[in-house]
């Protein structure tokens, strides 16, 4: 690993700072933000954190909204409602796995998918419920009453 020395002036005075720049991507005047993935992102994953991952993709809300009409369905019959590949599909529905929302049940050959609402309705509980609920339901009540009207 090359270490480059700076000179980096300080109030009192100017001082030698050493620099470690890791990886050949980082050429001459290319910066890491810090070299310490431990300081930048936080290695404890939460099942919260893992839920939000997973509801942040459009691809995979639209996943949830085909299991939430029918639950029960096999990879086949995900994949052809989607413009995507059937390992694209599979990449999506492992996160889904991971983050609870998405649960499988073997039946002779086929995998079957179904919907867990169970995490889904926790981050509601923790996020929502208790917070503002009665903001947010008089909000959506008035947005309706308007949508409505006009």
């Amino acid at each position: 690993m090359p270490q480059i020395t700076d000179i980096a002036p300080n109030r009192m005075s100017p001082r030698l700072v050493t620099v470690q720049r890791y990886g050949p991507q980082n050429g001459p005047g290319q910066h890491d933000l810090t070299c310490d993935r431990l300081v930048t992102y936080s290695a404890a994953v939460t099942d919260d954190d893992r839920v939000f991952k997973a509801l942040a993709d459009p691809t995979r809300r639209f996943l949830l909204d085909r299991l939430f009409v029918r639950d029960g369905r096999t990879l086949t019959e995900l994949e052809s409602e989607l413009e995507m590949t059937r390992f694209g599909v599979m990449k999506h529905l492992r996160v889904l796995e991971d983050a609870g929302l998405v649960v499988t049940r073997r039946q002779g050959r086929e995998k079957l998918h179904f919907l867990n609402p169970v995490p889904i309705r926790l981050i509601h509980d923790r996020w929502i419920d208790k917070y503002t609920e009665r903001q947010v339901s008089a909000l959506a009540n008035l947005k309706s009453e308007l949508e409505e009207t006009a």
